[in-house]
């Protein structure tokens, strides 16, 4: 996963953002249960009194803190192109300021004798501070992506076969495999025979999937996901990356041509426009070809 790498849609959505954060108090609250309980290092306090106020305020306002950054996070989703480089400097910028809102806390509880610092210097409170809330806002961040990253790759492609499925069609006497596409919601929206599909073109969010239908016909069906999402999820398959906007059935693969702006293929049907392959993926296309 490079840095400088777009950061997927899906974990920008309505939804995501707010089981994330909804994950993210819950893991805080047991982190500052604990660290209530077990260590002399933080002033929360369980029992009842001022410092318990104290901490509940703290906690309320943190919540806050993480609640507008994930809602500015939203609404400029399609304005800004966050990378996951960009994605963890926008979290560490709230880590900070809940950090300084813990250092404010602890300074204004000092000075009405409801917390005691013991000498502890002011810069190492603030160190301290940062370091707890970026465990505490780090790790529930990381388990809900790579969650929603699972659930994305499982619900959005899927090849099935679907030789012993019971359904409307029948039998062939053949092993028939189809690729069905899902939305980024996990709702069915397309299905087609493998041997059908020619090659998925990227569209920004969008993929557009071109293949024949019962008649020959060349068909186009746009969908919403990424491309990488379908790379990932039929690796080792037929279907190869050879472009970062392209993905080709290398079974339709007609011809292989090596020219001095590098290589393209041609399918096995006359309406299809050469394709591209990119420096990235030649070695990977040449090597198939050659084994075919």
């Amino acid at each position: 996963m490079p840095l400088r790498d777009r950061l997927p849609k899906y974990l920008l959505g309505k939804y995501q953002l707010i089981m994330t954060v909804t994950f993210t108090a819950l893991f805080s609250i047991v982190l500052m249960l604990v660290n209530a309980v077990f260590s002399d290092n933080v002033w929360f306090r369980l029992e009842a009194g001022k410092v318990f106020i104290l901490t509940v305020i703290f906690f309320a306002l943190a919540l806050g803190i993480v609640i507008l950054s994930k809602r500015l996070m939203y609404l400029t989703r399609n304005t800004i192109d966050l990378s996951y480089a960009g994605y963890i400097g926008w979290s560490l910028g709230e880590a900070i300021l809940i950090a300084l809102l813990y250092t404010f806390f602890t300074v204004e509880g000092e000075s009405m004798g409801l917390i005691d610092l013991q000498g502890e210097p002011l810069e190492t409170v603030i160190i301290s501070a940062f370091v707890y809330c970026a465990v505490s806002l780090g790790v529930p961040y990381w388990l809900a992506g790579q969650y929603f990253a699972l659930n994305e790759k499982n619900n959005t492609i899927r090849m099935m076969d679907m030789e012993n499925v019971v359904g409307d069609q029948e039998p062939s006497g053949r092993e028939e495999k189809r690729i069905t596409l899902f939305d980024n919601s996990g709702v069915l929206k397309f299905s087609v025979n493998a041997s059908n599909l020619y090659y998925i073109e990227s569209d920004d969010n969008y993929i557009k999937v071109w293949y024949s239908d019962a008649s020959g016909a060349l068909k186009m069906y746009m969908l919403r996901c990424r491309l990488k999402t379908v790379e990932e999820s039929f690796s080792g398959s037929d279907l190869v990356r050879c472009h970062r906007k392209y993905m080709v059935n290398m079974t339709k693969v007609q011809l292989l041509t090596s020219e001095k702006d590098g290589y393209f293929i041609d399918l096995d049907i006359d309406s299809v426009d050469r394709i591209p392959v990119s420096k990235t993926y030649e070695e990977k296309i040449l090597s198939i070809f050659n084994s075919r």
